[in-house]
């Protein structure tokens, strides 16, 4: 039993051991390369999961070795190892050297929990290229920069680019300035509501109420006007042709609607005038206001009344009207995307001319 423990302790031990244990190692990708060139020095760290890793930490242009330069140290990558009990901490530097030699690069520390591990050591030889310095004519020295040729494949779609910018602007331009100075396209008819048939009837009997100084001496006129606007109103009341009937074809077609009394004296007015209008009869002054103040009574029974919520004016929108306002949003809406389309190719012709010119 003590025995089954000891070992139970023991292996228990070396799992830890081997869990806890850090390996720290360093590999060159070329140990040879030619002066200029550039290779990579790798640093591989592993470790537990929970540990705590710190790799050197270089700045560009320092050197590890005399001779040898830092170009670059790329970002540390981590990979979980046994489950992710354990892990592999990586880390770069991009080095380089100048002058032909043997380097020795000598080793890295790296901490691990506050602990200091070492790199162990590395070589690096660098070789010179071999120059022939008895024909040196056949080298040339430096040039100058050279500025790109002129292409036309280059400008052409910026030139007509350009020429379409210039093209929807005026486009937009005119569009408004006719919008803005032009006359107006939509033409809307305003016009006063027609006026009742009773009140355009009262009017005209008052006006030749004013001028019955005149019906004793022409009474055929008199009775002309008074029956003509009687016939008016009616037309306009009952909504049949008057204008064109006989009193009796008259009298006849009110009788549905108006009520016998109204139209026995509206009846004998129409007789009086048909007298003095056809057979020549001659009529009292006072005969004449009777029969004046009968049409007023028959157009104050059977007049309609007004609504006093109907409006005063009257809005006619034609079907021309209504086409040419569908037409100026149309206009609008074409001025807006004419200008986006401008200033859209506008910024990439801008982009496009100092991308050319650098």
């Amino acid at each position: 039993m003590k025995r089954l423990i000891l070992f139970i302790h023991f292996s228990l031990f070396i799992f830890h051991f081997a869990t806890a244990q850090v390996t720290v190692e360093a590999r060159i990708d070329s140990m040879q390369m030619l002066v200029g060139e550039q290779t990579g020095i790798t640093i591989d760290v592993s470790c537990d999961a929970r540990a705590t890793v710190e790799l050197p930490v270089l700045q560009k242009g320092q050197q590890l070795a005399p001779g040898v330069e830092l170009v670059e140290m790329l970002a540390a990558d981590t990979t979980k190892l046994d489950d992710g009990k354990r892990m592999q901490v990586t880390r770069k530097y991009i080095v380089t050297a100048w002058d032909s030699s043997f380097y020795y690069i000598p080793p890295m520390k790296v901490r691990v929990n506050n602990k200091e591990y070492e790199t162990k050591n590395l070589a690096l030889k660098v070789y010179t290229v071999d120059v022939d310095t008895v024909h040196v004519d056949q080298f040339f020295g430096p040039k100058d920069v050279m500025n790109a040729p002129f292409s036309w494949d280059d400008w052409r779609p910026l030139i007509w680019c350009t020429v379409f910018i210039i093209l929807l602007s005026v486009l937009a331009a005119y569009l408004i300035h006719v919008l803005r100075t032009g006359k107006p396209l939509i033409r809307i008819i305003r016009r006063k509501r027609k006026e009742p048939a009773h009140k355009v009837a009262l009017s005209e009997i008052e006006r030749i109420r004013a001028e019955r100084t005149w019906a004793q001496e022409d009474s055929k006129e008199y009775y002309t006007q008074l029956t003509d606007t009687l016939r008016t109103y009616i037309q306009e009341r009952y909504g049949f042709s008057a204008m064109e009937m006989t009193s009796g074809e008259i009298i006849e077609r009110l009788t549905e609607a108006n009520d016998e009394e109204a139209l026995n004296e509206l009846r004998e007015l129409f007789q009086t005038a048909d007298l003095v209008k056809f057979a020549k009869w001659t009529t009292l002054i006072n005969e004449n206001d009777s029969n004046l103040m009968t049409a007023l009574e028959y157009i104050n029974q059977t007049k309609q009344e007004e609504d006093p919520n109907q409006p005063q004016e009257e809005i006619i929108v034609t079907p021309e009207a209504k086409r040419q306002r569908m037409g100026i949003w149309s206009i609008r809406i074409a001025i807006a995307l004419a200008s986006i389309v401008a200033l859209a190719l506008t910024g990439w012709v801008i982009y496009r001319v100092i991308d050319l010119l650098r």
